[in-house]
């Protein structure tokens, strides 16, 4: 995350049983956390594994997040889950403002930064994604549409450090394809100077690529300058995966 380090973190999206999660520990049983200061794990498990994961992926120096929260702390939301509650399950970190929750769910970047306040105040780091479809960027409206998410969905005068930006263009998710390293570094520099206009103290904070991260192409796109990390999907499934992408991650 910039001069504060890198965060490698994993979306299993609607996978995973208490099964596949005590897999999952066990693969990464030998796993020593790398003495290199700066380089952050997370794991986003569905909230039925959040309880189970916490401490055993603590144990490895792996953080452990939500996939979502409620705006509001507590109330009548049939099947939602608050920020406390993330919190008070052992989490550090929630995604906000995914891709499948703005097109599937009709979420719109006001509802995506009052999600992003109450991660806030419950000490959660939100993880904002945004991010443009196709058409959007065949338009030549990609740059457009990312920066008027960001100015919409990250909180006025919120610390810098206190909240991760996810780009992830949508037509790269799933896809098995990923934006070319030029698109990135191009759209996150872009990212990079609107946070820097909506943080309290002008820095532009930590900017993640997410869409079809993988070994095969992670050195690439970690090495970027504007890159601070990944948000990683279907490879997190898999600890080797997850692990081989972390250790190309250098500060």
């Amino acid at each position: 995350m910039g001069a504060c380090g890198m965060l490698i973190a994993g979306n299993w999206k609607m996978n995973g049983t208490h099964d596949s999660a005590a897999r999952f520990i066990d693969d990464i049983a030998n796993y020593k956390p790398s003495s290199e200061p700066g380089r952050h794990l997370l794991i986003c498990p569905p909230a039925t594994l959040i309880g189970t994961m916490a401490e055993s992926l603590a144990k490895h120096g792996i953080a452990i997040g939500g996939q979502d929260c409620h705006a509001q702390s507590q109330g009548a939301f049939t099947g939602d889950i608050s920020a406390a509650m993330l919190a008070d399950s052992g989490c550090s970190h929630v995604i906000v403002g995914h891709s499948e929750r703005r097109s599937m769910h009709g979420e719109t970047s006001q509802d995506v930064c009052a999600k992003a306040k109450a991660a806030l105040s419950c000490n959660l780091i939100p993880i904002v994604c945004v991010g443009e479809t196709w058409e959007q960027r065949e338009a030549g409206h990609a740059k457009a549409v990312v920066v008027a998410q960001i100015k919409e969905s990250i909180p006025d005068g919120v610390d810098s450090g206190a909240f991760v930006v996810a780009y992830e263009p949508i037509w790269a998710i799933g896809s098995g394809r990923a934006a070319t390293a030029d698109d990135i570094d191009f759209m996150h520099a872009a990212i990079k100077k609107t946070l820097a206009g909506k943080t309290a103290d002008g820095s532009e904070g930590a900017v993640l690529y997410g869409g079809s991260v993988k070994p095969s192409n992670a050195r690439e796109i970690l090495e970027l300058y504007n890159v601070d990390g990944a948000l990683i999907g279907g490879a997190s499934l898999n600890a080797r995966d997850f692990l081989d992408i972390a250790d190309l991650a250098t500060i």
